[in-house]
């Protein structure tokens, strides 16, 4: 973008520069600039410093310049006079230009400087992207995933499943009731897929408002919304490369259903707020514990989006259908918690391992998980008798004077234990629970913690 008071300066900077750049957008007003860079991604400003007849002390490029950054801190500027000296071009470098061209230019001297600031621009693009991707690493690396486990022949099908469709590129729903652990059969696609080596995003769309949801998956521009701050990576642009997995497909509104099949169709995406199309390459997988086929008979979800990320389709037995893998399950989740808190890892008697195997689960393997941190953290025995795993009296839901918990209560309890040995410390509260912050926020208001 060319910002110059002088038409003959844009128009011969225009026609010299239209063969080195797909677009060369000229402006004689400066007050174009915030509009301009709100709708085009610009790679690099060419800056006038002066707009007013008569004035040439470089103020009102260097008030422009400041304005620029302020919307867009990442923006390559190159200011250019025809009245400059040393001075101004040190005070144009230290408000955070990245050259200084003076009028009349040399045009050998004016491409050599855009090409170093357009290498510029892309350098600074990749470590934005980079800075991005090592933020969601990061709270990757801080997550526990339970690994998936199981013996049973319901188990067996769907590790024979993801074997056979994993190296390949089709988009994959996961089916199944809460707690089935429909993400990890998530990551174990990703693990085995030639996508293995780049990033794997995972977007929980039952955790997030409504309004949040679009920029969550597109990103959005600074000042595209009142709390728009800064600009935002979409989760889309941040996986491109790797692998999307979209949990909780069915809570998308139809609205949003439209924008997410517009993107998987063209494959790219528009950050909210911008013109600017970003070309998308994922490998998508999505989940849902709803009755999709329903949905779109009731008229709530698109069919047309139901089949295309519907390729595959995998279907995760609830627990109670797979009550081999109830003990091994278990006994790993025991394990597991007596190492993370430092206690010796108890004994399963006979009888609490049949109650163990009696229990529906209702909950599934989240459940199972729960209980057994739980019964590590209160038992002081070494032996978990049936009384000690979640209430007086056995799991047997048969014996008509027993009502387990409930999955819910079960996690407000694990809040609000966790918040306790926090000491309140939302933070290290959300790393724990391998959650963030803000699904922390919200599981408070919803438990009253």
């Amino acid at each position: 973008m060319i910002v110059d008071d002088d038409y003959s300066i844009l128009n011969s900077l225009k026609i010299f520069l239209q063969y080195e750049f797909h677009h060369v957008f000229t402006l004689k007003n400066p007050q174009q600039i915030p509009e301009i860079l709100k709708k085009e991604d610009i790679d690099i400003i060419l800056l006038d410093m002066n707009f007013t007849p008569g004035k040439n002390n470089g103020t009102e490029g260097i008030f422009w310049l400041r304005n620029i950054l302020k919307q867009d801190p990442q923006a390559v500027v190159i200011m250019i006079t025809a009245f400059g000296n040393v001075d101004l071009a040190i005070k144009a470098i230290k408000e955070g230009a990245v050259d200084f061209i003076m009028k009349p230019w040399d045009n050998e001297k004016m491409i050599s400087t855009l090409r170093s600031a357009y290498q510029l621009k892309q350098s600074k693009k990749t470590i934005r992207m980079l800075q991005n991707r090592q933020t969601h690493l990061h709270e990757e690396l801080n997550r526990d995933y339970t690994v998936f486990l199981g013996q049973s022949p319901a188990i067996k099908k769907v590790t024979e499943t993801v074997r056979k469709i994993a190296a390949t590129d089709a988009n994959v729903l996961i089916l199944g009731e809460n707690g089935t652990g429909k993400e990890l059969i998530a990551r174990e696609l990703h693990r085995h897929s030639g996508r293995r080596n780049e990033i794997f995003i995972s977007v929980d769309m039952g955790s997030l408002h409504e309004n949040l949801i679009e920029s969550e998956l597109f990103g959005h521009v600074k000042g595209a919304f009142t709390d728009a701050g800064t600009d935002r990576t979409g989760r889309f642009e941040t996986a491109s490369g790797g692998s999307l997995f979209l949990d909780e497909i069915g809570n998308l509104s139809l609205p949003l259903q439209s924008k997410l099949l517009n993107a998987l169709q063209n494959r790219c995406i528009t950050p909210i707020g911008s013109n600017r199309i970003i070309p998308i390459d994922i490998r998508l997988i999505c989940a849902t514990n709803q009755d999709l086929h329903n949905m779109i008979t009731n008229g709530t979800f698109r069919e047309d989006l139901y089949y295309r990320i519907n390729t595959i389709e995998l279907r995760l037995p609830p627990l109670r259908e797979r009550k081999e893998d109830i003990l091994i399950l278990a006994r790993h989740f025991l394990k597991q918690f007596a190492s993370k808190y430092g206690k010796p890892l108890p004994r399963i008697t006979r009888k609490a391992a049949d109650q163990l195997i009696m229990h529906d689960w209702p909950g599934n393997v989240r459940e199972l998980k729960h209980t057994m941190e739980k019964a590590v953290i209160l038992n002081d025995s070494g032996v978990l008798l049936p009384e000690e795993l979640i209430g007086k009296n056995p799991l047997n839901k048969n014996t008509g004077s027993y009502h387990p918990m409930t999955l819910e209560e079960i996690e407000k309890e694990g809040i609000r234990r966790a918040l306790k040995r926090n000491q309140g410390n939302m933070s290290r509260t959300a790393r724990e629970l391998q959650i963030a912050r803000q699904t922390l926020y919200n599981k408070m208001r919803k438990f009253g913690l």
